[in-house]
């Protein structure tokens, strides 16, 4: 009797076995490795490297399998996209091949990620034109403090646009899919960094501006940021990095690796040990000499204090500050004293003083709050408040940022408004500007993805003011980031499309929104962020 149960048992488990077995699709060697190229272009930024889930959900071959998810629900999720996700398929990003692929690949174990140490990065690192070699003084008669860097995602550059006249100043190439661009504190240069870890900087005094030093710090980055504490002006640049998670800290006049800190490590208050432990946004405080780090997956906060780093390998000064999961992007209060992060997992805004150094507010919003960084604005009853969008919800949260003078409102919702649709991605304004404007690329539908809404500042109870944008829909195109000029006369909007079609950049007056100027031309391919010179220099936003 007992040995019939052993056998009857055995056969339960082989049939378990055979059946999982059955459920992981074979991938041939060249399927594989672009299925890897596909994922890590489109997925790995939200889903994680190792596939375990951030903003986006956890995707280990166990667990889709475990809840029975299969080829065709895959397929399915993936051409129609869900909850903020984009619908690849749809959208034509992805042909039904590849989308059949990916389905496949997503039932396969994980594969291994590539390690990359400090002399990897430091074997790629160019000096294209030494310090000493570039110009003393602005060599440009054009309005440089006006020019826009304007990413074109997929196509692995960043075209420089004079925001006077509209005009195409240079196309230089950055790496691919280039995540944001920062400045020095006086302009003159713009720090790239890329999805595949390349960054650069750009001289933007030459009479056409160049690419003057490059670093490969990593194999996957968001981050860039310049020291900017008084008497530290450039001196010294952070490159935060996805994989491997770690940061490292560069000359910021050349981009010479000088030290590479690791952020691997333990989420707060839990304990789980994490290797994939990204490195989200960086800022530049202006309280002391010291970058504020995010660690996405850990839910923490370093103050990373550049004063005492050389090239003598002298240890790092870190203070960790446990927060919120998942950190990711955010900026600045209108103070520049309070930096306002989102924390995508718990549906938070999390709020640091750089002048104390101390958590100061764990805010609720709504589902996956994307600020970018944010929009700041004096309200006529709240006073200075900033305001973040939703992924995956149609809210607007507008937050009380005064302690001092708006107490009653500080660190609290204290309007919530609604938009038409859901999957907003940036939120901006000016100061000039009556108006706060969002955009809806991650939204479920075409109609939605080619709309833009604007809200008067000082009073949210009025409707807002949407339109959908005229040659988005027949171009198939996202229009996505919103940038205002230096003075906060215009604003600009991308229509981000596919790698196979130019589409354009609009230019809206700020004051009335009606439609300025198009910027058009062959080399407006995947066009996606856009930052002037002089505002993100000055965190104007």
């Amino acid at each position: 009797m007992r040995k019939r149960v052993w056998v009857g048992l055995f056969a339960v488990l082989l049939g378990a076995f055979a059946l999982a077995q059955q459920a992981v699709p074979k991938l041939t060697p060249e399927e594989m490795e672009r299925a890897k190229e596909i994922y890590f272009q489109q997925c790995a930024g939200c889903h994680g490297v190792l596939r375990k889930g951030a903003t986006g959900k956890n995707l280990e071959p166990e667990n889709l399998l475990k809840q029975g998810k299969g080829v065709d629900y895959l397929k399915t999720i993936i051409t129609n996209g869900f909850g903020g996700m984009p619908a690849w398929g749809k959208l034509g990003i992805l042909s039904p091949e590849e989308v059949d692929l990916m389905a496949r690949f997503l039932l396969n174990p994980v594969p291994e990620p590539p390690p990359w140490t400090f002399a990897e990065a430091k074997a790629t690192w160019r000096v294209l034109v030494p310090v000493n070699e570039r110009p003393k003084a602005p060599e440009t008669k054009r309005n440089w403090e006006n020019y826009f860097g304007v990413i074109l995602r997929d196509v692995g550059k960043v075209a420089i646009v004079d925001g006077d006249t509209k005009e195409l100043v240079a196309i230089l190439p950055t790496g691919y899919a280039t995540h944001i661009l920062r400045s020095s504190k006086d302009g003159r240069y713009f720090y790239t960094i890329g999805r595949d870890g390349w960054a650069k900087i750009i001289d933007l005094w030459m009479e056409k501006p160049k690419v003057v030093a490059e670093m490969r710090a990593c194999l996957d980055a968001r981050s860039i940021d310049t020291s900017k504490y008084e008497g530290y002006e450039g001196k010294y640049a952070i490159i935060g990095c996805y994989w491997p998670s770690a940061f490292l800290v560069v000359d910021g006049q050349t981009l010479e690796p000088i030290k590479m800190v690791s952020t691997q490590g333990y989420v707060k208050s839990q304990g789980e040990f994490l290797r994939e432990n990204r490195v989200a946004s960086i800022v530049s405080s202006h309280f002391s000499p010291e970058w504020i780090v995010n660690i996405k997956e850990a839910g923490q906060t370093w103050l990373v204090d550049y004063d005492k780093i050389d090239k003598k390998g002298r240890p790092v000064s870190i203070t960790v500050i446990d927060t919120e999961r998942f950190l990711h992007d955010g900026g600045w209060d209108k103070s520049k004293r309070y930096f306002l992060v989102a924390a995508n997992a718990m549906k938070k805004i999390v709020v640091i003083d750089a002048k104390t150094r101390e958590f100061v507010a764990s805010i609720p919003v709504g589902d996956k709050p994307h600020p970018g960084r944010g929009a700041n604005w004096v309200h006529p009853k709240y006073g200075p408040v900033w305001a973040t969008g939703h992924i995956k919800d149609n809210k607007i949260a507008v937050i009380g940022t005064d302690p001092e003078g708006h107490p009653e409102y500080a660190w609290k919702v204290v309007k919530m408004i609604e938009a038409p649709y859901p999957g907003n991605l940036f939120i901006k304004t000016h100061p000039k500007s009556p108006w706060l404007i969002v955009d809806f690329p991650v939204a479920p539908t075409p109609e939605a993805n080619a709309t833009l809404c604007a809200w008067q500042k000082d009073d949210l109870e009025k409707d807002p003011i949407c339109w959908q944008v005229p040659g988005a829909l027949e171009k198939k195109a996202r229009m996505v980031h919103i940038e205002f000029n230096k003075d906060g006369t215009e604003f600009w909007v991308s229509a981000w499309g596919n790698v196979d079609t130019p589409t354009f950049i609009v230019v809206y007056d700020a004051q009335t929104l009606k439609e300025k100027a198009r910027i058009t031309g062959d080399w407006v391919i995947t066009p996606t962020g856009k930052f002037n010179v002089y505002n993100t220099a000055n965190d104007i936003y």
